[in-house]
């Protein structure tokens, strides 16, 4: 029965992986988040092979599964740092996330709840043409904070799914180490057909009235 509902709880938390980060990765896609793009991309690939291997009894995918959740781990940590501005890091910095591709940042920083979006003219002389320079005002939260909780959100559902992917793992082998201890099939005595080296000849009597012979 535990084991039943620890399959069930790490499909649950699968699912609620997918829905997140798909979510997740739309806002980053519309930011041109170029290094987030990435890691959500093979974040959905292994979430997916976690949870085909949940619900198909594979013990290998479930421990890439967790492997993966660990980098995964780091990766929002790492991401909650820069958002924070925690050591040397800086969100002003476009090189990390952007691979200096682009001067984009987060969609969050000029469509947060409440913020006034107001160009700025004429723009400065160290503006790119293809760009427009703007001061963002007015938000309810700002865009630094809702990249944390989304980055949040993720540790939180990735400690659930590694915690249950090792108990599921370890359900999984417990079963397979009983069942060969019992012999699996052997246990059965089954044996398969054997092949006679020449045929076994039975007596045939023929008994009459005064007479027995014996056929062989």
């Amino acid at each position: 029965m535990g084991y039943c509902s620890g399959r069930c709880t790490l499909v649950a938390v699968c699912g609620a992986q997918l829905v997140s980060v798909l979510e997740r990765q739309i806002f980053d896609f519309l930011g041109y988040q170029w290094a987030p793009i990435l890691a959500n991309f093979i974040h959905i690939i292994v979430v997916i092979l976690g949870l085909f291997g949940t619900i198909q009894y594979r013990p290998r995918y479930i421990t890439g599964y967790a492997v993966w959740l660990i980098l995964w781990i780091s990766w929002n940590v790492f991401v909650i740092c820069f958002y924070l501005e925690a050591g040397d890091l800086s969100k002003e910095t476009d090189l990390i996330l952007t691979f200096n591709i682009s001067m984009h940042r987060s969609w969050w920083m000029e469509n947060g709840p409440g913020c006034t979006v107001t160009s700025v003219t004429p723009a400065p002389d160290w503006a790119p043409e293809d760009h427009r320079y703007i001061t963002v005002s007015g938000c309810f939260l700002e865009y630094q904070y809702i990249e944390v909780a989304h980055s949040s959100l993720q540790i939180f559902l990735a400690l659930a799914g590694f915690i249950y992917a090792c108990y599921v793992v370890k359900c999984i082998t417990e079963e397979e180490d009983s069942f060969d201890f019992i012999g699996g099939f052997d246990s059965y005595g089954y044996q398969g057909p054997q092949k006679t080296s020449h045929l076994q000849l039975q007596p045939m009597y023929i008994v009459s009235s005064r007479t027995a012979d014996y056929i062989y």
